[in-house]
């Protein structure tokens, strides 16, 4: 039986892991459960699931959890221990006891707990762009010196992962991430300056969190995408390639040297990838509906266009300069979707706020977490001033 702590357990990702051990309980045992300011949510799991330890935010979110188990009737000599912060997300995350972390908190508030159970040595389940995206070189270092295992839950990566088991790595040629094109995807660019933050939350084909389906939207998180592959299996900017594929059917294709293509095919549920990430090497029956193949169906492939998202093609530029380039990207896009979403700027400012804040913080190559999350900081705040400021293309006036 495997002992897992789940890291935003009270997100998308951590809602369909606890589902997946829900219906594999003989298989998986929760140790913590880590969320950030859902006491509720978290009170519920809790109950379900029985873990020894359960962490929030804030020390304000003990006193409500405490209640809320209460309000419960949970018995008092089934309680978790209960913690609060960064330190505590870390301890839950390198207990002796855990096989496996699931890192899907959102935000570089995850890289902290995921590089600490990296260095002792656990597998982890990566859901979280930001911890590679951010710190792509030191985490990838750490997994080499400490024997960690890394299993990509991103239905993408999770795609390339599976493919890249059937040959050999250095026989790839080239990876093939496909992107639904977001809700935008047949939208004139002049049309681009027009769209409202209901709009861009409504993708045709995921259920996610405000922030990436935004991302979604401008084609960020398949440039987010792009940088964690080439840390995550080896790859050259200029060997993966993104393709427009609206069924989001095909989650990643591998070209072998003889031309060969393997793909990887599945429903768009996300229990598949997380329960991959879990039973790897094996596999198991999943709860999630196979395609029938009986069904007549049509896929398409279209390449993107970076004249109206151009973020995508920020993102190849800073994987090429390197360094501390993607993360000042991926904390600027933060600040700039946060703005758009508050009616602060329009849809197309976001590409100029993480444009301009890319010109003003400078390139370093941080050789520790604590430089990584100064770096965001500094990136950060040049991002608001840029906002406060009003100075991006399509800024909204109030």
């Amino acid at each position: 039986m495997k002992t897992l702590t789940v890291l935003g357990s009270t997100g998308s990702i951590g809602a369909n892991t606890l589902d997946v051990i829900r219906r594999n309980r003989h298989l998986y045992e929760v140790y913590a459960l880590v969320a950030g300011q859902n006491v509720e949510a978290l009170a519920r799991q809790v109950v379900e699931f029985h873990p020894k330890v359960a962490v929030l935010a804030t020390s304000e979110g003990l006193a409500r959890l405490s209640s809320k188990l209460s309000e419960a009737g949970f018995p008092k000599s089934l309680w978790p221990e209960m913690m609060w912060g960064d330190a505590a997300r870390v301890q839950a995350a390198t207990a002796d006891p855990v096989d496996m972390v699931i890192s899907a908190i959102v935000g570089v508030a995850g890289l902290e707990a995921t590089y600490a159970a990296i260095e002792t040595g656990k597998r982890v389940g990566l859901a979280n762009k930001e911890v590679l995206v951010a710190g792509g070189e030191l985490v990838m270092d750490a997994v080499g010196r400490h024997g960690a295992e890394l299993l990509p839950i991103d239905s993408e990566h999770n795609g390339a992962h599976q493919c890249l088991r059937a040959g050999n790595r250095e026989q790839v040629a080239k990876l093939v991430l496909t992107a639904s094109g977001g809700p935008f995807r047949n939208t004139p660019r002049e049309g681009l300056a027009h769209v409202t933050p209901t709009q861009a939350l409504n993708h045709p084909t995921w259920r996610m969190g405000d922030r990436i389906t935004v991302d979604s939207a401008t084609l960020m998180n398949k440039g987010f995408e792009v940088i964690e592959a080439c840390w995550l299996f080896g790859f050259s900017p200029d060997q993966v390639e993104v393709v427009i594929h609206p069924q989001s059917t095909v989650h990643a294709l591998i070209e072998y040297s003889d031309g060969s293509v393997l793909a990887q095919i599945c429903t768009t549920d996300m229990r598949m990838p997380i329960q991959y990430a879990l039973t790897y090497p094996d596999r198991w029956e999943a709860p999630v509906p196979k395609i029938n193949w009986a069904e007549s169906r049509q896929w398409e492939f279209h390449p993107p266009d970076l004249d109206r998202f151009p973020l995508l093609q920020l993102a190849y530029e800073c994987l090429e300069t390197g360094g501390s380039a993607t993360c000042t990207l991926n904390a600027a896009d933060e600040v700039a979707v946060e703005a758009f979403l508050r009616g602060k700027i329009g849809f197309l400012a976001i590409y100029d706020v993480v444009r301009e804040t890319l010109s003003r913080v400078p390139v370093r190559w941080p050789r520790t977490v604590g430089e990584i999350l100064e770096i965001d900081r500094e990136s950060r705040s040049q991002a608001r001033e840029l906002v406060a400021a009003g100075i991006t293309r399509g800024a909204v006036t109030r």
